[in-house]
């Protein structure tokens, strides 16, 4: 195998980058329902990051959502994070279900590949 052939390996097994489509309109104007996006596995979350995540109540069950707090930041515990949806009239947030763990957070959203219109790297 080639180094560029390896080095592709290695970053695929560590972003582990998965495919997801955007349904409601929590994350307007940012993303709209019927984007298809792209968002990885690994890597560091920090804020303004969008992010993928477990809704806490209701296992299975994924959202898109912005990382507006870190660890650490107004009263935020250790290994918590808050999340609002861009488009807060229309979002289900940690406003309503509180802070959430970092585990719960399945990867970042890096582009959207779906319409080709609406191509684009967050």
């Amino acid at each position: 195998m080639t180094a560029l052939g390896l080095s592709l390996a290695w970053m695929l097994f560590r972003l582990r980058p998965f495919r997801l489509e955007v349904r409601g309109e929590s994350m307007r104007p940012t993303l709209e329902p019927g984007d298809w996006v792209v968002a990885t596995a690994g890597g560091r979350i920090k804020k303004g990051d969008v992010v993928v995540v477990s809704m806490p109540d209701r296992p299975g069950f994924e959202i898109v959502k912005r990382v507006t707090g870190a660890p650490g930041e107004e009263g935020l515990g250790f290994g918590v994070w808050r999340l609002t949806g861009d488009n807060p009239s229309a979002s289900t947030d940690s406003r309503t279900f509180g802070p959430v763990p970092r585990k719960a957070i399945r990867g970042r959203v890096r582009l959207v590949y779906w319409p080709p219109g609406r191509w684009r790297a967050l």
